[in-house]
Formats: C-alpha cells, sequence, structure tokens
C-alpha cells in the first residue's frame, strides 16, 4: 500500500504544467487575496497549489453585504470617500516574499479598498507583483496602473482577469497565464 502512494505521489508530481520553471524555483511566493464571494478565493487556491506558494486572505473586520447590489453600491461609496475599512489580521513579515500575487473582485474598475489598506501596510520595493482578479465584465480596469502607481519600485507582471461566473472552473485559464508568464512549464 505505501509502494501505491508513493508511486501515486511521484506520477502527479510529474504531471506537465504543475512543475516550476527555473526562474521562479527557490523564489518564496505570497498568494495574497480578498474574496467576497469566494469566486477569487477558489482562483487564488488554484494559483497557490500551482505556484507552491503560501497563501494570505485578506479579511474586514466588518464583513461586506452578501446581497450583489447593496455591496457594489457599497464599494462605490467607500472609492469615493477614500474608505479604509480596518482589517483582521496582517502579515509579520512581508520582506521573505520574492513575488506576490494579489488577487481581488474587481469592484468600480480596480481592487477593492480592503486591498488598497492590505497594499499600504508593506514596503512592496523590489518585489514582483502579479495581479489577479475576478470580474463580471470589466476585467483587470485600472487595478494595473493602481499597482504601477503606488508601487513605482516594483516589478509589476501581466495580470489575469477571470470572469465570476467561470472563476471555480478556470484551471486551464490559470495554466494558460502563468506559462505565459513563465512562471510554470
Amino acid at each position: 500500500m505505501k509502494t501505491k502512494i508513493i508511486l501515486i505521489t511521484f506520477l502527479v508530481l510529474l504531471i506537465p504544467g504543475i512543475q516550476l520553471n527555473a526562474q521562479i524555483t527557490g523564489k518564496k511566493i505570497l498568494v495574497a487575496y480578498f474574496s467576497h464571494s469566494g469566486n477569487t478565493r477558489a482562483v487564488a487556491y488554484d494559483i497557490c497549489k500551482k505556484v507552491d506558494g503560501e497563501s494570505f486572505e485578506i479579511k474586514t473586520v466588518k464583513q461586506y453585504p452578501a446581497d450583489y447590489n447593496t455591496v457594489v453600491k457599497q464599494a462605490k461609496q467607500e472609492q469615493k470617500s477614500d474608505y479604509r475599512p480596518e482589517l483582521k489580521s496582517r502579515l509579520k513579515d512581508i520582506r521573505q516574499y520574492d513575488v506576490i500575487f494579489i488577487g481581488f473582485p474587481n469592484w468600480w474598475g480596480t481592487y477593492p479598498q480592503a486591498v488598497k489598506v492590505f497594499l499600504s501596510q508593506y514596503d512592496f520595493s523590489g518585489k514582483t507583483i502579479i495581479p489577479f482578479c475576478t470580474h463580471e465584465g470589466s476585467e483587470l480596469g485600472r487595478s494595473v496602473a493602481d499597482l504601477k502607481k503606488l508601487f513605482p519600485k516594483s516589478h509589476i507582471r501581466e495580470g489575469l482577469a477571470i470572469r465570476g461566473s467561470a472563476a471555480h472552473n478556470s484551471d486551464r485559464q490559470i495554466n494558460e497565464w502563468l506559462k505565459k508568464l513563465k512562471i510554470i512549464k
């Protein structure tokens, strides 16, 4: 039985598309994400597995409303007033990570204010930042431009936008994106 388990584990590790590229091997990877409905969480989980990264969920102290229209209205008001929601926790040390994936639902053309608060807590100078988002038609919007403005001393890579309704079936799209970025083979 042990032999079968070892063999299966070995075969899983050899499956094409899950090997890290030499360009990323040896680098510490973080997948930080904020998820309202679970769509971004599903994408983040898939990316984390593929890149052998550590995950960190950005959570607010006060939960957002479950109703889509209500949360959309609230998100617009938060952006307009530059509201900074309190986060439940923070990373002890961002310096240990070389590559940071940042995931979020696209709210009004960019990342939610909770992500903005998370990003403002750390120095990302010299880090590689790779954004990904779930959306309902606006793709990445201006989020990449916002990241470049916020972190001029970081290397911002091409992001990935996945329609929210496809988030739980986005394996192929994620693989193609990670291969294009030369993160996996």
